[in-house]
């Protein structure tokens, strides 16, 4: 008997067991962060249109546009845009949040 009972101490202490354990609960993880991935609206895989803005309104502002399997990347150069054109004419906001615009006379397009 008392052999029988040296044999379960010794598969109790196999530290072989715990290290199998680990890997079950890493596996457990990377399916979970698999399927966050997945999940992710920039999944390089979607077919969907998402717009990224990175850093918004600083210096080293990006916008990333990602349409179906195309990917897009403009970065800020920090200067003012600048154009030719006319004043067309006025926006108002209303009240309840809606706009309208009034065109200036004159002012065709």
């Amino acid at each position: 008997m008392s052999r029988l009972r040296l044999m379960e101490d010794l598969e109790a202490d196999d530290p072989i067991l715990s290290v199998v354990n680990l890997i079950d609960v890493f596996l457990v993880i990377i399916a979970a962060l698999l399927l966050a991935v997945a999940n992710s609206a920039v999944n390089p895989f979607g077919n969907e249109s998402v717009t990224v803005i990175k850093n918004p309104g600083k210096e080293n502002m990006e916008i990333i546009v990602k349409d179906g399997q195309k990917l897009d990347r403009y970065k800020a150069s920090g200067e003012i845009g600048e154009g030719q054109g006319a004043k067309a004419g006025v926006a108002y906001r209303l009240k309840d949040g809606s706009m309208v615009y009034v065109p200036e006379a004159g002012g065709g397009g």
